[in-house]
């Protein structure tokens, strides 16, 4: 077993609501997660912080890459090979979610975004889920 750190798993996140309106961005974008990054560094009283990234292609994006660059004192980055999920801890909290989502009937898309943001915040106070999710993969939870 590998142990990942020495402060407890945290799950820091934004949602992003697709309305489908013409010009709408899909995703977040590099500012979005430059802003993320920032804001839990921050929550986190400064502490470091260590990302693994999928294969997104914000996450390749050149000025995402520059920013962490610039920040890499407190930033780092481990990178999956290219198709990985059972290496992401963050394919447990999806899988989780989707589970607690299945017989959902919402009647318009701001109704599905509450009810993910009410179910996500109920996994962030529920550290041992978290540390499920990391023991999942072979990993020591912190």
């Amino acid at each position: 077993m590998k142990r990942l750190c020495n402060s407890p798993a945290r799950l820091i996140y934004r949602t992003q609501t697709y309305q489908g309106r013409t010009g709408e961005k899909k995703g977040f974008r590099t500012r979005e997660c430059a802003e993320l990054i920032t804001t839990a560094h921050r929550q986190l009283d400064g502490a470091p912080l260590i990302l693994v990234w999928d294969n997104a292609s914000t996450h390749h994006a050149k000025p995402l890459r520059e920013f962490c660059h610039r920040n890499s004192d407190w930033l780092t980055i481990v990178k999956l090979p290219l198709y990985a999920p059972d290496l992401n801890p963050a394919e447990g909290v999806w899988t989780h979610l989707k589970k607690s989502l299945a017989n959902l009937a919402p009647r318009a898309i701001n109704d599905l975004t509450s009810v993910v943001k009410h179910r996500l915040r109920s996994v962030q106070h529920r550290p041992e889920i978290l540390d499920g999710f990391i023991a999942g993969l072979g990993l020591e939870p912190p």
